[in-house]
């Protein structure tokens, strides 16, 4: 207030007047390359905002006067790539799966991009290794509900398993609620479940089993086969094996029986187009399964 300068006795430097608990500030004024560094960072600051898209708006933001986008450099990318994949792709666009798996050169370039396709959009149901799991069939094994020749691959992946909207999609009609409807008596069912753990050798109760074999006959066969082989053109997996889409053991055999569970897989040919799709079986192929 009397504009007399507080000089700090040990240090010899003023003082701010600022002081807390018996603590005073000293003025020290911040280091000229600091404050040069500081006017600079403004400076190549606005320097950006007027060249490069910086300040949003409600919908959209300022182009900046080089008009510079990364969105665009990426889309600009990815055409290029495309426009030298041209070649390649329009030869798997004009050839059919069989053919694409008989030239080495287009096998592995579709087995390449059909790996890509599959981790974007088939990893969430089937697994990043295409081991599937509990209601998704695993990839790479030579089980296959609607069979597993490129052919049938392809088409699967075309038109999906009950698919609403597609009208070419793979269907059949649902198993039965056994057991819901009634249709069989709990006896019955518990009879059933073990012929088929039987015929699947695994573990069960013979004398289960036994009469088992004739509730299978009458109710199952039809679909399943008589020996429960299963049938490709229905979608009726195969029982007689270790592969087991929704639990292998009674008590997942009897859910089933009482209220069955049904697979469904988008159609991707409209999503993903022919080439893509035809790219995703050679990989689906490759993974060492099919027939």
């Amino acid at each position: 207030m009397s504009g007399k300068r507080e000089i700090d006795e040990i240090s010899g430097v003023e003082v701010t007047g600022h002081e807390w608990d018996g603590i005073k500030e000293l003025n020290n004024p911040l280091p000229r390359w600091w404050l040069y560094t500081l006017y600079g960072t403004i400076i190549w600051s606005l320097g950006y905002v007027v060249v490069y898209p910086a300040i949003p708006g409600l919908t959209d933001a300022t182009k900046g006067l080089w008009g510079w986008s990364s969105r665009a450099d990426i889309r600009n990318e990815m055409n290029m790539v495309a426009e030298g994949q041209k070649a390649i792709t329009d030869k798997i666009s004009a050839m059919d799966i069989t053919a694409i798996m008989a030239d080495p050169e287009v096998r592995a370039f579709a087995i390449s991009a059909g790996a890509s396709t599959f981790k974007v959009n088939c990893v969430q149901c089937h697994g990043s290794g295409a081991q599937g799991g509990p209601g998704y069939p695993n990839l790479n094994d030579d089980s296959w509900l609607w069979g597993g020749t490129p052919e049938a691959i392809v088409q699967t992946i075309q038109h999906g398993i009950r698919d609403p909207i597609d009208p070419d999609t793979r269907i059949t009609a649902d198993m039965p609620a056994f057991g819901k409807d009634g249709m069989l008596t709990p006896e019955q069912i518990s009879q059933v479940g073990n012929y088929v753990l039987k015929i699947a050798g695994l573990g069960n109760d013979e004398a289960l089993a036994t009469p088992g074999a004739e509730v299978f006959k009458a109710n199952c066969a039809s679909c399943h086969g008589d020996n429960g082989e299963g049938k490709q053109d229905m979608g009726a997996p195969q029982l007689n094996d270790a592969v087991w889409l929704f639990g292998g053991t009674l008590q997942d055999i009897t859910h089933q029986l009482n209220t069955p569970r049904h697979g469904v897989m988008p159609a991707w040919e409209a999503r993903l187009g022919d080439t893509k799709v035809k790219e995703l079986a050679a990989y689906v192929l490759s993974l060492g399964g099919g027939q």
